[in-house]
């Protein structure tokens, strides 16, 4: 059975899943493309989001 709670990445974190700059990952939350939430100054991404990001990518390029 899953954890309730969702694991919420750092921005390195997500910078380093996706082999993308700092700048990219930055423009990907501007346009709302991979969903972001903040806590207190701290940028996060919840790991769903980032599976489903990959994952929407990975079928888009078939």
């Amino acid at each position: 059975m899953a954890s309730p709670v969702a694991e919420a990445l750092t921005v390195p974190e997500v910078m380093a899943a996706l082999r993308l700059g700092r700048s990219k990952v930055y423009d990907l939350f501007r346009s709302g493309t991979l969903p972001s939430f903040t806590i207190g100054r701290a940028r996060r991404v919840a790991a769903d989001d980032l599976t489903t990001y990959i994952r929407t990518q990975s079928r888009s390029s078939l």
